[in-house]
């Protein structure tokens, strides 16, 4: 689709949309239009266009691609989401704060959860790499897992390992930060200041490497749990405090009082300092840091206690 433009001479010779979105400006008429396409292992390559209003279809011919009916073409958003894109349907660079687009040759789109967010993949198979890159983590200091329901073990994704999508149900995934932080024996001013202040009780606990907060004895929703107080772990990443803590676990473990049953994303083991802690799978996607400390995570916590189904 070719929209109405200015004349060649009052055009740029050429506008990065991803310098435009991280700019917080508007594309500009330009001659060429640059956006990134990614192929299913996420391998990146600039791609030009004409036209600010693109379609599928014209994507996958400035890509060069053969049989363009099929293959699939997917928006990658701000929020790590995948659009997918019908072949004759435009897509509006002006306005929708996305530069990277990846192509797959599939007809067939498989469903998968990862940190509580639901993606597409066009393929039937998947790595532990692009896992993590979908994720938006650092492949060096986080692990991903599949989860597995039930009281299972949750399994470890190696970065060359390939899991099968195809299999009935949607699959579900997490990450968790592989390390943390290793000799802290003490927190930030910031943080020691809250908890004075408020007169919240800690314990600073180690397990190998790995350094953790225990809020002994936190108060639960009255009425809600099996216990009114536990004890919450929270252990601190490599880099915190300008690193958010990820997930939190609680000791003794929480049921619902209305089911009996644990809550949603509540019902995996996590050892620790030679105790047996409920993990909670509660992500943190808008640490601030400078800002946000260990009054956050408590907040966060009181906060999935209460919603906690």
């Amino acid at each position: 689709m070719q929209t109405d433009t200015p004349s060649g001479d009052d055009r740029i010779p050429l506008e990065d949309v991803g310098a435009a979105i991280r700019e917080g400006r508007s594309l500009r008429p330009a001659q060429r239009y640059r956006i990134v396409v990614l192929d299913e292992q996420l391998a990146e390559r600039p791609l030009d266009l004409s036209d600010p209003v693109p379609t599928a279809r014209q994507i996958l011919q400035a890509a060069a691609v053969r049989s363009v009916e099929d293959h699939s073409v997917y928006a990658i958003l701000p929020s790590g989401e995948f659009e997918d894109l019908r072949l004759d349907e435009t897509y509006d660079l002006r306005g929708r704060g996305a530069e990277r687009f990846v192509i797959f040759q599939t007809d067939r789109a498989f469903k998968f959860t990862i940190d509580d967010r639901q993606l597409e993949w066009g393929k039937p198979s998947i790595s532990g790499r692009v896992l993590k890159s979908l994720a938006g983590v650092p492949a060096d200091t986080y692990d991903v897992y599949l989860e597995v329901r039930g009281g299972g073990q949750d399994v470890l994704i190696r970065d060359a390992d390939l899991i099968d999508l195809g299999k009935p149900g949607i699959e579900r995934f997490i990450t968790l930060i592989r390390d943390t932080t290793e000799g802290l024996m003490a927190l930030p001013e910031a943080d020691q200041r809250y908890l004075d202040s408020h007169g919240i009780a800690i314990e600073m606990v180690s397990d190998g490497t790995h350094t953790g907060v225990v809020f002994k004895q936190m108060s639960a929703p009255a009425g809600k749990f099996n216990h009114a107080v536990a004890d919450v772990l929270v252990i601190l990443p490599p880099g915190y405090p300008d690193v958010a803590p990820d997930m939190f676990f609680c000791d003794p473990w929480l049921t619902l009082q209305s089911s009996g049953h644990y809550p949603n994303r509540a019902d995996q083991p996590h050892a620790f300092h030679g105790r047996n802690w409920q993990r909670w799978s509660r992500h943190n996607p808008s640490w601030r840091p400078g800002i946000d400390g260990l009054h956050t995570m408590i907040k966060r916590i009181e906060h999935a206690l209460a919603g906690a189904k």
